[in-house]
């Protein structure tokens, strides 16, 4: 296996643009890669573009059908059609859609290929992770599920365990569906609570189908307002007790980057080192039962300036064994194009000023009034005794 981290890129995908309105606007991918490259890990990785998922590649998850109402809208926005989930608000039809949808999705299948071959040790594709695409509609600013394609392609490969992780503060809806009676499957999201966020699901109770995929979903419901140490609390609460029973061969991670305080979309009240503790942790994870195997996605994020870049530069950074110190102060270049960019003054320092993170582990105890306790243990109640864990 090549040491060596993969970091998908083509400037292309910066055109997965849903208009100037729309929350997610395509610059915080610019930045993100400018920041990678103002830290020089650029130079620490292979950064490599991987071609579009062909039609074949798309069946792997989605309907034919869908595909065929992606490629029309694209072609001429105006016939989108809303039974597919396309010109909505969320989802709004644009130029080009299928190609640039295609090509995210080509990267994240591309770096799951590289993984599985042993051509490289982890693998990044930060404009991926766009999780809540169904097998036949668009949903929650998601056309193509890249994820779940990822996770598919390896199955075909042969893969027989895909471990699934999604940090993000949305629950990873698609994923979920895509795998929901497959075994082979294990996918885990950590999320807000579906009553206060879209898409309103992610209960825990949600484990899977009856009979063969009973067990393969696991969900954890936080309460809005979780911060730091709750939130790293109920990833180790969860976390890597399933992962150390499942032993994948790959583990896939999904790092959204908005249940940062800051974000404008969701009520998580996670920093950035926190969420820079859980991309850590996922790298460990990795090593200690995938064989080092580990493709990390991207995902949500709409604090576009001030958290995302920085997030996924962390991210690169863990990937590529040359982790960027949080306290380092950021380039004054990278500063400069935030402005000439958004008009907006970028963030000095790539902390949150809450590093080390610290939390009590779930070994210790649980408070069973505590709201975070409660979401924890009604996890682990409703999912653990199907895999034979004790809850």
């Amino acid at each position: 296996m090549s040491g060596r981290a993969l970091l998908m890129w083509d400037e292309a995908v910066t055109q997965y643009d849903f208009g100037s309105e729309h929350p997610m606007d395509p610059v915080r991918l610019a930045l993100t890669m400018s920041l990678v490259r103002a830290y020089g890990l650029d130079r620490a990785v292979d950064v490599v573009a991987a071609k579009p998922a062909g039609d074949s590649t798309l069946r792997l998850v989605h309907r034919e059908d869908y595909v065929a109402a992606v490629r029309a809208a694209s072609e001429d926005p105006r016939h989108a059609d809303q039974a597919y989930g396309l010109g909505t608000v969320d989802d709004p039809a644009f130029a080009g859609m299928h190609e640039v949808s295609a090509l995210i999705a080509g990267q994240s299948v591309g770096a799951a290929e590289a993984v599985w071959r042993g051509e490289a040790a982890h693998a990044v594709n930060f404009a991926g992770g766009l999780h809540h695409a169904m097998p036949g509609a668009a949903s929650g600013f998601c056309i193509y599920n890249d994820a779940s394609l990822a996770i598919a392609r390896l199955l075909e490969l042969g893969a027989e365990r895909v471990a699934y992780v999604d940090v993000d503060v949305h629950h990873g809806d698609g994923v979920q569906a895509a795998f929901w009676e497959d075994p082979r499957v294990l996918t885990v999201s950590l999320h807000e609570h579906p009553r206060t966020l879209f898409p309103q699901t992610g209960w825990p109770e949600e484990t899977g189908a009856a009979g063969a995929g009973e067990g393969g979903a696991v969900n954890v419901a936080l309460p809005a307002g979780t911060g730091d140490a709750g939130w790293l609390r109920a990833f180790h609460a969860v976390v890597p007790e399933l992962l150390a029973d499942f032993r994948p061969q790959v583990l896939v991670t999904q790092h959204g980057a908005d249940t940062h305080f800051e974000d404008p979309l969701a009520h998580l009240a996670v920093s950035l080192d926190a969420q820079r503790a859980v991309q850590e942790a996922c790298h460990e994870l990795a090593h200690e039962y995938a064989e080092g195997r580990w493709l990390a996605l991207g995902g949500g994020g709409y604090a576009v300036v001030d958290v995302v870049p920085r997030s996924w530069t962390h991210l690169v950074g863990i990937a590529a064994h040359a982790p960027v110190d949080p306290e380092s102060v950021i380039p004054a270049s990278w500063r400069d194009e935030v402005y000439a960019r958004t008009r907006q003054l970028g963030p000095a320092r790539m902390t949150d000023g809450r590093s080390p993170v610290g939390f009590r582990d779930w070994a210790e105890g649980y408070d069973p009034a505590d709201r975070l306790d409660q979401a924890v243990l009604a996890t682990r109640k409703a999912a653990f005794p199907l895999r034979g864990l004790l809850a």
